[in-house]
């Protein structure tokens, strides 16, 4: 017999409280141990119980919790045939009398995308209202022609104008799937105009986060927020931050009375470049669209959803610049590298090896009876070469030669008391005569100076050298010339010198 608790001394014997709260403690409720007053039931016994408590506690009043969901079906084809459309896919609820409903949705929808529909295709909402021509509406007899129309309040119902006349009537909803008005990216469903969230699914609230990843937390990327402080120690075009490869959600503002410049990977100007202002718009630059603004004062933007396909340099002769970006963890590190070397100028000058033409072997020493031994002459070491530093060095070989352009150095060739290079011209800075993408320069001695290493990038100015007799012509490089591993801070330094020559 079942033991009164205290708060049941009010109850008769047909009120007690035998049915378990949930699914989960009706098991516990049969199958648990009786205690040790109490022998176990026989196991028929037990689920003869179990199925008379499901019955008779499930038609009482009380709601004893939620049900349980059917795994989802499959996924519907697409509503369109093509452009944009959905598909949509269902599940069902499974539960007792006196339980409550199942807590979701019986429906989920997504986004399908298909090939774009050809030009002069009868869009969606407009085969709907065009089912109606021809039938009579308004209780009378007179039909009409129907085209859509899109300023009623609810744009996911059927809206429809009468042409050639004021007004306009509502066949109840559109069919789902429809867009909610031209160019829009929501789609109606059920009534209701939903966008997708980046899981594809209409009415998430899934965004992606700063990293790019769909329902992330910015864990996978980091923030570089920086103000530029530098005011620049030349005239022109002075070196920002270089914006790597994989940046994401870019942000550059200022105001001043100069503009922002782009450079892209190639050494091209992509914005504001080569001292020309680029109107305001929309550019195509490294793989993302960068929207470039400039208000009616100083104030002027950039703006880069990205990820960015290659690395970007941004330019500008002042200071007071504010620039963010969102970069992967794994490509921060050779940023910071970058930032420290843009702290001392770009260029990290590293003492370059002297090259030495290998010896031959020393031959063996003679008998002492003999001859005396002769030792075989090795050729000196290259001496150091000058300095070659300084503005006015610069400017003087880049007004004085005839070409001054950027290369790689491919190979390197001794000849006779002259070095030939052979080098890949990548940007052109100056040329009196076409150039060719690869080209040979010489250089005088065995010894040049200056002396460039092997796949290496220069920045070169040269001097066209014609033989009398019209039989070479050479692109020649100087001894002490201009010859300098490039890096974007010779880059401006270069332009500017550009500027400088006299004419």
């Amino acid at each position: 017999m079942r033991k009164l608790r205290p708060g049941d001394k009010n109850k008769g014997p047909g009120t007690l409280d035998y049915c378990p709260k949930s699914h989960s403690q009706l098991g516990r409720s049969w199958g648990a141990d009786p205690g040790p007053l109490a022998p176990p039931l026989p196991r028929p016994l037990q689920n003869l119980l179990l199925l008379w408590t499901l019955l008779n506690c499930g038609l009482g009043g009380s709601a004893q919790g939620p049900g349980e969901w059917t795994p989802w079906g499959s996924w519907s084809r697409c509503s369109s045939s093509c452009g944009r459309g959905l598909s949509v896919r269902s599940r069902h609820c499974i539960w007792f009398p006196g339980e409550e409903s199942c807590w979701g949705d019986t429906h989920e929808y997504r986004l399908c995308r298909l090939p774009d529909c050809p030009l002069g295709a009868i869009p969606f909402r407009d085969l709907q209202c065009a089912l109606y021509n021809g039938h009579p509406v308004l209780g009378t007899q007179k039909t009409y022609q129907w085209v859509p129309f899109y300023g009623a309040p609810n744009q996911c119902d059927l809206n429809c104008l009468a042409e050639g006349h004021a007004f306009y009537h509502s066949f109840g909803r559109v069919l789902d799937g429809t867009p909610c008005s031209p160019g829009a990216q929501g789609l109606c469903v059920a009534g209701r105009c939903l966008s997708a969230g980046c899981d594809g699914l209409l009415g998430s609230d899934a965004h992606e986060d700063h990293c790019g990843r769909c329902g992330g937390a910015n864990e996978s990327c980091l923030l570089v927020q920086r103000v530029f402080r530098d005011s620049g120690a030349f005239a022109g075009y002075w070196n920002v931050t270089l914006i790597p490869e994989g940046a994401r959600h870019i942000r550059v503002t200022h105001r001043s009375r100069n503009h922002l410049a782009l450079l892209g990977g190639d050494g091209r100007y992509l914005l504001n470049g080569n001292w020309a202002v680029s109107p305001p718009g929309t550019y195509e630059a490294a793989g993302t669209r960068v929207v470039y603004t400039r208000a009616a004062g100083p104030e002027e933007k950039l703006q880069a959803a990205g990820p960015t396909s290659e690395d970007l340099l941004l330019q500008e002769p002042n200071p007071g610049i504010e620039f963010e970006f969102w970069l992967p963890r794994e490509r921060y590190g050779p940023f910071q590298a970058q930032a420290q070397a843009q702290a001392l100028g770009w260029s990290l000058r590293q003492q370059q090896p002297r090259q030495v033409e290998a010896q031959p072997p020393e031959l063996p020493a003679a008998p002492a009876t003999t001859v005396p031994r002769i030792p075989t002459p090795t050729p000196d070491a290259c001496e150091p070469c000058p300095d070659t530093r300084g503005r006015a060095h610069r400017l003087l070989h880049y007004c004085g030669s005839d070409f001054v352009f950027r290369a790689r150095v491919l190979s390197r060739l001794h000849q006779a008391q002259e070095t030939r290079y052979e080098v890949r011209v990548q940007l052109i800075y100056k040329n009196r005569s076409p150039l060719r993408a690869l080209e040979y320069v010489w250089a005088p001695g065995r010894c040049p100076c200056p002396r460039l290493d092997l796949r290496r990038e220069y920045l070169l100015a040269a001097q066209r050298l014609i033989s009398p007799d019209g039989t070479q012509d050479r692109l020649l490089l100087p001894h002490a010339g201009y010859a300098r591993i490039w890096s974007p801070a010779e880059d401006s330094r270069v332009r500017l010198a550009s500027r400088r020559c006299p004419v």
